[in-house]
């Protein structure tokens, strides 16, 4: 949720004061209810859902946008200290009870109803990780008693079970390690804060077990707003415990491989960096350093990536009004065309440039603005609505469900209940957002089946093994430095230094064949000299490269597939030893900035790795042979 970040020597005391509370663990957990076979509504979509280039389509290959909102609670409305249901340690006054809001006020059935009258097809679902093992049970939902009495997670799984049997689509996110009002220096700025990143995942794994026999339960949205603690920033690509993008890797790839396949996976970028204070470095990168370091999941076509957006942060502004604020713009101080230009460099890019490495679906997941804001923050909510509708971009509202008192009180919640449940609503005629609200649900943009696209997905092996595939063993190579493609991909570009690669299905989506996958390491496979006085690894006749192999710099193997179609094209030897060598389209993107690249052209496969370890020479991959695909 909102972020709002503190200068230093009040971040420190700060971080002192606010540790997460730790979670009550029971000896173990409640088994979950069933799911209705059909929902009651047609949903107008059959699941699971999978991305098609930038867009997200359901079993049917139908575009599927997602209209979403976010029904928050399960991950704590508490401020942190006093009594846990009194109003005034809640935020806004309003007391979760640790279940999604508005349950105490409004029959669950009745609350989602509403949400079919606002247009939603989606609802993101925040929880905890101390929800799934809190055991002290839920009191106070007089409106839904049958939910008294049951524990946090059961309450939870009530709420899915009632959504997806409504036939709305669910994406689990991952909100805060404590059950508590999120976000600043609260104990929860990273996926690994107050618990460790096997604990973290591990969570993610059960949760995902848990959901996987209902298929409208179609996403995991691994971690919100990761941010600065009070030492420490995130970062995208060091390596170190603070590596948001290789913890998501991780998370990503044991989900789908450990609990449920067909979940997309989404990946929110770096919510804030630094120091919010004038003359100190600060950033709120979003998804900007996916340009260079974009995610490989080892299941093509699950990945979404994610972004917020608040009139009161900006991109260089923490939020804060007082200690903490800065003397940078919010996002409601830029000018209509500033701010699209700025949420266009900041995430839009990811999904409005096709043919690329990191192209994929953008779900601006939070947004939002109240109704009883200013003219400021009016019109820049009217404007990023545009946006939104302009670039055809799926989203998630900030709140979906508040409290009211004679329409007085927090009034950011699209549906708002006063204590005997008399509803308020966005659609209300007197409720100002109403008008952008209803041409953002229902701007038409892209619809019908999507045709498929070709994919492009970028290994790095800098720090860890970059190992992709579920048929390749996950130590190939002993010892070296693994880059393997996914099963659907074949590899089609090096690097000289730097671990790069880049896999692709254009031209021959899921060219591998089942068989063993053959590690190479001799000659022996070499048909032509097409690299003279260099050592050559290269794929036996109807086999093409999936992957290789380095310790530090130096060539190590290649990993070669049987394929399904005869191979055996012409060959050609591109040269990385100097320069780049790379189709003149960009087609794919810079998938190893900074270091030299070989790369074969869509029609083509890779078939060879060509190195040399004479004087002058250092065993880096400086030559690749590519051969065309038939047809």
């Amino acid at each position: 949720m909102r972020t709002r970040l503190l200068a230093p020597l009040v971040l420190l005391l700060t971080g002192a004061l606010l540790s997460p509370t730790t979670a009550t663990a029971g000896p173990e957990r409640p088994e979950p209810v069933a799911t209705a076979a059909e929902p009651a509504a047609a949903p107008g979509w059959t699941p699971p859902l999978s991305t098609r280039g930038r867009w997200i389509v359901d079993a049917e290959g139908r575009r599927f946008k997602l209209k979403s909102g976010n029904w928050h609670g399960s991950s704590g409305t508490w401020n942190g200290s006093g009594p846990e249901d009194d109003p005034a340690n809640n935020h806004a006054g309003e007391v979760g009870r640790r279940a999604p809001l508005g349950l105490d006020r409004k029959p669950m059935g009745e609350i989602i109803a509403d949400f079919r009258e606002l247009g939603l097809n989606s609802v993101r679902l925040p929880f905890s990780n101390q929800m799934i093992d809190d055991t002290r049970p839920v009191t106070g939902l007089a409106a839904n008693p049958e939910l008294n009495g049951l524990r946090p997670l059961e309450v939870f799984d009530r709420a899915v079970r009632a959504l997806t049997d409504a036939g709305f689509a669910v994406i689990l996110n991952n909100h805060s390690t404590a059950s508590r009002w999120c976000c600043g220096v609260d104990g929860s700025e990273r996926w690994n804060s107050g618990q460790t990143t096997r604990e973290w995942v591990d969570d993610w794994v059960l949760l995902a077990k848990r959901y996987r026999a209902n298929p409208r339960v179609v996403g995991a949205d691994l971690r919100n707003e990761v941010r600065r603690d009070v030492w420490d920033d995130p970062n995208w690509g060091l390596g170190d415990a603070h590596d948001w993008a290789a913890a998501a890797q991780e998370a990503g790839d044991r989900i789908l491989t450990e609990a449920d396949p067909e979940l997309l996976i989404m990946i929110e970028g770096i919510n804030w960096a630094g120091i919010p204070v004038d003359g100190f470095w600060r950033d709120r990168p979003h998804l900007k350093p996916v340009a260079t370091l974009s995610h490989t999941l080892v299941r093509s076509h699950k990945l979404v990536y994610a972004a917020h957006y608040y009139g009161y942060t900006g991109p260089r502004h923490s939020g804060a009004t007082g200690i903490g604020e800065t003397s940078d713009p919010r996002y409601r101080d830029l000018g209509r065309t500033e701010l699209f230009a700025e949420m266009q460099r900041s995430s839009a890019y990811v999904a409005n440039t096709p043919d690329r490495h990191f192209t994929a679906p953008v779900w601006i997941s939070e947004f939002g603005v109240a109704k009883d804001a200013g003219a400021v923050d009016r019109a820049w909510f009217t404007d990023t609505v545009d946006f939104l509708v302009a670039n055809d971009l799926d989203f998630a509202y900030w709140p979906v469900v508040g409290f009211h008192e004679n329409d007085r009180g927090n009034q950011w919640g699209l549906v708002r209940y006063d204590a005997d449940g008399a509803r308020r609503s966005v659609l209300d005629p007197d409720d100002w957002r109403s008008a952008a609200w209803r041409a953002l649900t229902s701007a038409a943009g892209r619809q019908g089946v999507v045709e498929p696209v070709r994919t492009w997905s970028m290994l790095k092996g800098t720090h860890a093994d970059a190992n992709r595939s579920l048929r390749a063993a996950a130590d190939w190579d002993s010892g070296a430095r693994k880059l393997t493609c996914p099963d659907d991909q074949r590899l089609i570009g090096i690097s000289q230094r730097g671990q790069g690669g880049l896999c692709t299905d254009a031209g021959a989506p899921d060219l591998g064949a089942p068989g063993t996958l053959r590690t190479v390491t001799s000659e022996a496979g070499v048909t032509t000299d097409w690299a003279r006085g260099f050592t050559k690894y290269q794929c036996a006749e109807g086999q093409f490269m999936t992957g290789y192999s380095v310790r530090g710099n130096r060539v190590s193997a290649v990993l070669c597939s049987p394929a399904r179609i005869a191979l055996a094209g012409p060959g050609r030897t591109l040269w990385d030893d100097r320069g780049d060598s790379r189709p003149s389209s960009g087609e794919g993107g810079d998938y190893a900035t900074g270091f030299y690249k070989a790369q074969c052209r869509a029609d083509e496969y890779a078939a060879g790795i060509a190195f040399s370890t004479t004087i002058g020479r250092a065993g880096t991959p400086d030559a690749l042979y590519c051969r065309g695909l038939p047809g």
